[in-house]
């Protein structure tokens, strides 16, 4: 079993930074990807960012060059640096990880980008 827990999310004005946490605990010596994802009012969840266990990273368009993503192995966290948000960055944020076929994702965590 595996439970993942976001937290950091919040209100930012348009153009400013947040950074979010994800933390693993369980079976967490067999994950390798670990990614963020995010789902908008009314819209289908989609990828954010993910980074295996070995540092290689993997960004959506629409977050390169501002979001970065980063993983501390030793203490089962993924972290998401997001700078220069946009009010299209509004949204619920989940990490999820795959274990023996089997998708884990934490509950969420609340991002809101005013303009």
């Amino acid at each position: 079993q595996l439970q993942l827990v976001e937290s950091g999310g919040g209100l930012v004005q348009a153009g400013g930074s947040l950074r979010l946490s994800c933390s693993a605990s369980g079976s967490v010596f067999s994950i390798n990807v670990m990614g963020w994802y995010r789902q908008a009012p009314g819209k289908q969840r989609e990828l954010v960012a993910d980074i295996t266990r070995g540092g290689t990273t993997n960004y959506a368009d629409s977050v390169k060059g501002r979001f970065t993503i980063s993983r501390d192995n030793a203490k089962s966290t993924v972290y998401l640096q997001m700078n220069s948000l946009k009010p299209e960055d509004t949204g619920v944020y989940y990490c999820r990880t795959t274990l023996i076929g089997n998708h884990y994702w934490g509950k969420g965590t609340l991002v809101t980008v005013s303009s």
